[in-house]
């Protein structure tokens, strides 16, 4: 951890920009960054930057950490988890401690440094990234992804199938 903290401040502007397509259904591009090209070779750091595709076509995180988080989406959260809360029937100081908590696990959620790693759920993403950083001896950062999914987004049309069978029965 020590040794991740003092790198954490050095300027990683090589690495690899990788792509991991899951089923023909997800796909994921992702870029993360190094100090040196020598580094973005390292077999370590190729496997690294596709365990982290792997991770965000299983995960669906929304952002990399909890600072890229829009404050009006954690206010919106706030408030959803506060009526929640309210509507349990708790009292609004109680109700306030379940936000937090509840807060946390949101984070955990959508940030993809917070969630636990699927081939280690024991250990973080972030926890995953400090040891590649010990381990290689260079900063690395997770700079920005974007994950497709066949279909997202797209309202699908609703059929019932017996009403149109009846439609051209009586026509």
């Amino acid at each position: 951890m020590a040794k991740a903290a003092k790198k954490s401040g050095r300027i990683a502007a090589e690495g690899l920009v990788d792509a991991y397509i899951h089923g023909g259904r997800i796909g994921v591009l992702v870029e993360v960054n190094s100090e040196t090209d020598f580094v973005a070779k390292n077999d370590e750091f190729k496997k690294f930057v596709k365990d982290i595709a792997m991770q965000i076509a299983a995960s669906n995180p929304q952002y990399i950490r909890r600072e890229d988080i829009p404050q009006e989406v954690v206010e919106k959260e706030r408030e959803i988890l506060k009526t929640q809360a309210i509507n349990e029937g708790k009292p609004e100081n109680i109700a306030e401690k379940m936000v937090t908590g509840r807060l946390e696990k949101f984070y955990k959620e959508v940030c993809l440094l917070e969630q636990p790693y699927i081939r280690e759920p024991e250990i973080s993403v972030q926890e995953l990234l400090n040891q590649k950083i010990a381990k290689i001896g260079e900063n690395i950062t997770i700079r920005r992804f974007v994950r497709f999914e066949v279909g997202e987004g797209i309202e699908k049309k609703e059929e019932d199938f017996a009403e149109e069978v009846a439609k051209q029965i009586n026509s």
